[in-house]
């Protein structure tokens, strides 16, 4: 029978022992916190799969079919479950959800947003190399650097970097000779290795000689670093830091990374002393000749000592990493991007037409190098590597965090979900590309242009976080990809339909670019 006084007089001896008073209270508190969590779990779960995407299995979701699909189909898979679920779909890698957009709507949302500027969780496996540079910074660290490396990319400092462009692309020119009137060859290696020469310089202000040395040693460590992330991305077991680290291709990775770490913080150290012993003249002088002229041409690396010195220091590591990031990203992408070019060239030999035509128009036959003035004026080599871009973008996918619950026509993202960009997906959208892929340069007229959704178009991203070295690109693609037509006709070996994509960290093809060259002036080929 419930006795009053005694229940009473338990209450006041537990107000008599704060003990377990606290421990009364911190047990409903987990309890509490637990339910609330389940609630959210719930929630995130809930809103995750009202999402249509492919049916899931216990523990691995989605990732059952990769498993057994060797690397070559990968990327077939990716594109029919796009095409399957289009425009939105989700998937669970496991335990963890993500989100695929294609529709430009849906795209805006989450690239415009200053909210959503963290990259997703795969761009963790490329820390170790790049750290936090701007590829992979986030929050006030992103904001701080970005601020202060876009000026490096000003009108008038890439203007010096096309002597450059010229220089290594008239050596690639050189090397292509030995497949003149040959049966076919893969020109990707070559463009490679153009492409190394060229950002080594321009971002480190070194040569390393790619094209001539081909057994360099930090070029094949260039190599095997993305080979190498991208094996880790691909097999989940590797994931685990202690298991990569103690793994055959982890250790490889270390061995990689300290060739790569060494001979940036060995330049560093080289290009600030040079700077101690010799300091930069333009203390003095102001006058855009002095500080952008090309006999002062700076690297990427001199730029951002300078800035340092200008009060916005920073230390050789945040040094090394925006270094190692603009090696990483400037290579790769830039290889890929002319190479699709030249094998869409190779297979339309009207359009490649019209393109010599427009180069021998600027050009009247000679061999003068191209000036930015003559970079200005390929206008239709633009709107072919624009063409290019759409229906090969270098980068196909990329990865962001929703910050916070999205709401996109009826479905929500919530909070914490992964997100997928299909850039190579929103450029093959009918509404804006008829016949999408048709490869057809006047999808680029201005009148063309003029009124497409803009980010119906992003192959070098979009919003806060697009590409800061999109004008570097496209110019160092213009002077590679015009010097390559004004010297040799490109034939394409394989069609559309028998070339295998490769969705790795970049968009490339599984055996390459095969083409054959024929001289524009036979008389000039020993």
């Amino acid at each position: 029978m419930f006795d009053p006084n005694t229940f009473f007089f338990s209450i006041a001896d537990f107000n008599m022992d704060p003990t377990i008073l606290l421990s009364l209270a911190l047990g409903a508190f987990i309890i509490v916190y637990f339910l609330k969590e389940r609630r959210k779990q719930s929630r995130f779960t809930k809103l995750v799969d009202e999402i249509p995407g492919p049916r899931t299995v216990p523990l691995l979701g989605n990732a059952n079919d990769l498993i057994l699909i060797p690397r070559s189909g990968l990327f077939k898979i990716f594109d029919e479950r796009a095409k399957t679920f289009w425009p939105i779909f989700r998937i669970w890698n496991g335990s963890i959800p993500e989100v695929h957009l294609s529709l430009p709507e849906h795209i805006e949302a989450v690239l415009s947003s200053t909210t959503h500027l963290e990259k997703s969780t795969f761009y963790n496996f490329v820390h170790p190399w790049l750290g936090t540079g701007l590829l992979t910074s986030s929050g006030g660290k992103w904001h701080s650097h970005r601020k202060m490396i876009t000026p490096t990319f000003h009108f008038k400092i890439l203007d010096t970097f096309v002597d450059v462009f010229v220089e290594k692309s008239e050596i690639l020119v050189q090397k292509l000779k030995m497949n003149v009137n040959g049966p076919g060859f893969d020109i990707y290696p070559f463009i490679t290795r153009c492409a190394l020469d060229i950002i080594c310089e321009t971002a480190m202000g070194t040569t390393i000689k790619a094209q001539e040395e081909t057994d360099s040693e930090y070029v094949s460590a260039v190599y095997e670093m993305s080979e190498l992330t991208l094996q880790r991305i691909l097999k989940p077991w590797l994931h685990s830091d202690f298991i990569f680290n103690i793994s055959p291709l982890g250790r490889k990775y270390k061995k990689d990374l300290r060739i790569l770490h060494g001979f940036t913080n060995k330049i560093i150290q080289e290009r600030k002393e040079a700077r101690r012993k010799h300091p930069a003249s333009d203390k003095t002088e102001s006058s855009d000749d002095s500080v952008f002229g090309k006999k002062k041409r700076m690297a990427f690396l001199d730029l951002l000592l300078e800035s340092s010195e200008k009060g916005n220091l920073l230390t050789d590591e945040e040094l090394r990493e925006e270094v190692d990031t603009f090696m990483f990203e400037g290579h790769d992408t830039t290889s890929a991007g002319i190479s699709w070019v030249l094998y869409l060239l190779g297979s339309h030999q009207d359009i490649q037409d019209k393109v010599f035509e427009e180069l021998d128009g600027l050009f009247q036959d000679t061999q003068q190098a191209p000036t930015m003035h003559d970079l200005q004026n390929m206008k239709y080599l633009e709107m072919v590597i624009k063409e290019s871009l759409r229906i090969f973008p270098s980068v196909p996918f990329i990865g962001r965090v929703a910050k916070e619950d999205i709401q996109l026509g009826q479905y929500i993202i919530p909070a914490g979900c992964m997100i997928s960009v299909h850039i190579y997906h929103v450029h093959r959208n009918p509404k804006y590309y008829p016949d999408p892929e048709t490869f057809n340069p006047d999808n680029f007229l201005p009148e063309r242009v003029q009124g497409r959704h803009p980010y119906a178009y992003i192959p070098f991203s979009a919003g806060p976080r697009n590409c800061i070295g999109q004008k570097f690109a496209l110019l160092e693609e213009k002077v590679v990809i015009s010097t390559i037509i004004r010297n040799y006709r490109v034939r394409s070996l394989d069609k559309r339909e028998d070339l295998t994509l490769m969705s790795e960290l970049i968009l490339r093809p599984q055996d390459g670019i095969r083409v054959t060259l024929k001289p524009r002036n036979p008389s000039q080929v020993m």
